[in-house]
């Protein structure tokens, strides 16, 4: 009876390690520039630079802290700000260094651009050189969706379901939402270059790039993402 429990057991398991990272994820699909949410909700995420005040004047960091003060006392929605650190990834500039050096007619000009090259390569593989990423989400809800209980938006949040019918319901609701959140993420943007900084929109490929990165920290560095002419999803009938 053991051997047979452990043999169910172990089939049970294999079948929910199949299922397992796809049924909690809260993300449906990406597609035109946005997250779809499994809860019917969308989200825009936008990437912006950032601004040292050390190197300003005491009359330039005031007017930045004024202008972002403005921005945030302007919002009606909620925003949410996130900051991502990952190792420094300086593989394509390194490959332009290489074309740039087998280009190069100078033997002595070419021989000091692969020592560059190897120095780059030594001083990224044994420094640990981190990079800082600046994200604003720009969220867009359904009617109603703020009005949902706290227990039940918890409960949804750890059994997240989902089934044809509702992915099909949230196609015809995107159209709608989209157009609201696109005004949202317009006014964000403006609010944010008002403070001198700049700020750009993640395309539907840079937000697929951005999660894989996000959930393979390692395996990312060794498979680089590389993005489709054309990325869409199969609904079945």
């Amino acid at each position: 009876m053991t051997k047979t429990k452990d043999k169910e057991s172990v089939k049970a398991g294999k079948k929910n390690k199949v299922l397992s990272t796809q049924t909690y994820l809260k993300i449906s699909e990406i597609r035109d520039d946005c997250l779809l949410l499994k809860n019917d909700g969308i989200r825009a995420v936008l990437k912006s630079s950032s601004i040292n005040l050390n190197l300003k004047s005491e009359d330039e960091q005031n007017a930045v802290i004024y202008s972002y003060q403005n921005f945030l006392n302007t919002l009606e929605f909620p925003i949410q700000i996130v900051v991502r650190s990952k190792k420094l990834d300086l593989d394509n500039y390194i490959d332009s260094l290489k074309k740039a050096g087998l280009k190069q007619s100078n033997p002595l000009l070419q021989k000091q651009t692969f020592e560059y090259i190897e120095y780059i390569s030594r001083l990224v593989e044994y420094a640990d050189i981190m990079e800082k990423s600046f994200y604003v989400i720009v969220p867009q809800n359904p009617p109603g969706e703020e009005k949902r209980s706290f227990i039940k938006s918890i409960m949804e949040g750890l059994f997240p379901s989902e089934s044809i019918a509702k992915i099909k319901a949230r196609h015809k609701r995107f159209a709608g939402l989209k157009k609201k959140v696109d005004s949202r993420v317009n006014i964000v943007k403006s609010g944010l270059e008002n403070c001198g900084l700049t700020v750009h929109r993640l395309k539907t490929e840079e937000l697929i790039e951005l999660f894989y990165e996000s959930y393979n920290p390692l395996t990312s560095l060794e498979q680089k993402f590389e993005p489709e002419d054309e990325l869409a999803i199969e609904e079945s009938t």
